[in-house]
């Protein structure tokens, strides 16, 4: 597997793990683009559970009202601690492969109930 991206190199060196909706939680650090969970070289179960990860995005949102639910601070929390600890397993399966840098969920300035 082969990991393509925007960049000079059209390989990273360094992923960035962050949550988005309708996307992959893998990125290129430095160009920004989006790779593919699948071309990403870690196990099936530790990509089962960023795909599970990055569906829970966004679950401290009322989209309905672009507002935060009134325990969303917390969940949102609990989801960035999920991802630290991703991280720290991506690093350890990838190790020596590429740098890991995680980005967590910032929606603070969001209006609260």
């Amino acid at each position: 597997m082969k990991l393509d991206c925007l960049c000079a190199r059209r390989k990273p060196s360094i992923l960035k793990l962050e949550a988005d909706i309708g996307a992959d939680p893998i990125w290129c650090h430095l160009c920004g683009c989006n790779l593919d969970i699948d071309e990403v070289p870690t196990s099936d179960e530790l990509k089962m559970e960023l795909s599970d990860w990055v569906r829970e995005y966004g679950d401290w949102i009322d989209w309905d009202t672009d507002t935060m639910l009134p325990d969303g601070l917390t969940l949102e929390k609990e989801h960035n601690e999920k991802g630290l600890r991703l991280t720290e397993k991506i690093k350890e399966e990838l190790e020596g492969k590429y740098r890991i840098v995680f980005f967590p969920s910032k929606t603070t300035c969001m209006d609260t109930p």
